[in-house]
């Protein structure tokens, strides 16, 4: 069997594991080491995972993932997310859809201090599910909104996928960062409309909710005070140049930290609990990192990602046809695998095949193919796969974010749910055409602040 064939038999083999839901971390360690010893020889192999391990883990710029998952878990038990919540329905709860569109901002807001889209609807449907609830919302607007405002977990700063994107492709973390700050903000606009049009369509969807007192409205708009003070305190730093993105995690930790004890959220046993949670999932990160890189070497030595580069280049397709059908792609992908999965095994695919378009190895001159330097490139398609890779969270027949708010709302039926993501799919389609068409509009605040 050539190499090429074997490559794409590879492949094949591993969407069958994973459909078998054998864990993606060792489904690619499997399929990847099996590969490589195939071509290669075990004793390749072997000398391989001597080193391999080591050289992953040691790359510094990934100490900021367990501090920034810490500062999630951290965040879940401190309640944040309450704060968030009574703030934003005191401000737009009296409209017509208004606890809605309050649960959007609350989920925009929990991303910032969070970064994980599946803690960001599991924690804001525990808060926000009661009241949509109380207020009479129908079950798919409100179960609808829970799981599509947590995708905003994974693009508005800090997010964890998008630190191992920046880490895959080489680029900057505090550009990514920035980068993806205004098309996270454009998210939370165009959830807010959708919420509109629906309500204003059905308005026995979203009725409106009760009014409040001064005190309670300057209470509830006090009280997400230190909220911000965190997120200014930790992407302000990143974004003025104080420090970079691991220090900052640190002292997001212990601001969520000093928070929740300070509220009595947060004691011994909830810390405990938070360092466990967040040694779990960063053993699994490192893991699927792992297996990665395993696949990685397998595929490139097996010609894989160079001839698929070729073949796009000889198929006389325009750049920018080429990168639609990428990103059609990945919402396909996203349907059979979890985001951080599919950022990992597909980017060295991808991005090979777009330096090529792009005229090559930068070389400090605008690029011939997408009319930008390569640098730019990693930044803008890095915010357009972040954005398509999180469709799959909230899509058949994966959707986690759904299964979560489904776990939470056992009233509603789990077909409701997706019936009520639905328009924010379309919110989200209409994102990534905006970008597509103005690329300026992610690369205007790192140009910016790069001077």
């Amino acid at each position: 069997m050539d190499p090429i064939t074997l490559g794409f038999s590879a492949l094949i083999i591993l969407v069958a594991l994973i459909a078998v839901r054998i864990p993606i971390g060792y489904a690619m360690i499997l399929v990847g080491g099996v590969g490589v010893a195939f071509l290669n020889g075990p004793a390749l192999l072997f000398n391989q995972l001597k080193t391999l391990a080591y050289g992953q883990f040691s790359i510094y710029d990934l100490s900021v993932v367990p501090m920034f998952i810490l500062m999630g878990a951290l965040a879940s038990k401190a309640g944040l997310s309450t704060a968030l919540f009574r703030c934003a329905n005191a401000w737009m709860g009296q409209m017509r859809g208004g606890t809605a569109m309050a649960a959007i901002a609350a989920c925009a807001g929990f991303g910032a201090v969070c970064g994980s889209s599946l803690a960001t609807a599991s924690t804001m449907g525990r808060v926000a599910l009661p009241e949509l609830k109380r207020y009479g919302y129908s079950g798919a607007l409100a179960t609808g909104t829970l799981a599509a405002g947590g995708v905003l977990g994974i693009l508005i700063p800090p997010s964890v996928v998008l630190i191992i994107y920046a880490i895959i492709v080489e680029a900057n973390i505090v550009t990514m960062f920035a980068a993806a700050l205004l098309p996270g903000l454009l998210a939370v606009l165009l959830f807010i409309l959708t919420i509109a049009i629906y309500v204003w369509i059905r308005p026995e969807a979203g009725p409106r909710g009760d009014g409040i007192d001064a005190r309670e409205f300057r209470e509830a708009t006090l009280g997400v005070i230190p909220v911000v003070l965190i997120f200014g305190i930790v992407l302000g730093g990143i974004y003025g140049g104080f420090y970079n993105p691991t220090p900052a995690a640190s002292i997001g930790v212990a601001l969520v930290w000093l928070y929740g004890a300070l509220r009595g959220r947060i004691k011994l046993p909830e810390l405990i609990d938070s360092i466990k949670e967040t040694a779990g999932t960063t053993g699994m990160i490192y893991l699927i990192l792992l297996g990665a890189e395993l696949m990685k070497i397998f595929m490139s030595r097996a010609g894989l990602p160079q001839a698929t580069a070729e073949w796009i280049i000889q198929s006389g397709y325009a750049p920018m046809t080429v990168m639609v059908l990428l990103l059609i792609a990945l919402i396909l992908l996203g349907c059979l695998m979890d985001s951080l999965s599919m950022i990992l095994l597909v980017i060295p695919f991808f991005w090979p095949v777009l330096i090529d378009l792009n005229g090559g190895i930068y070389q400090g001159a605008e690029g011939a193919g997408f009319g930008m330097s390569t640098e730019d490139l990693k930044v803008w398609f890095g915010i357009l796969a972040l954005i398509v890779v999180e469709l799959g969270l909230i899509t058949p027949p994966v959707g986690m974010n759904v299964f979560v708010i489904s776990a939470l709302a056992k009233d509603t039926p789990m077909i409701e749910t997706f019936k009520g993501v639905m328009p924010f799919f379309g919110a989200e389609i209409v994102r990534v055409v905006v970008l597509l068409a103005f690329p300026g509009f992610v690369l205007w605040l790192p140009r910016l602040l790069a001077g």
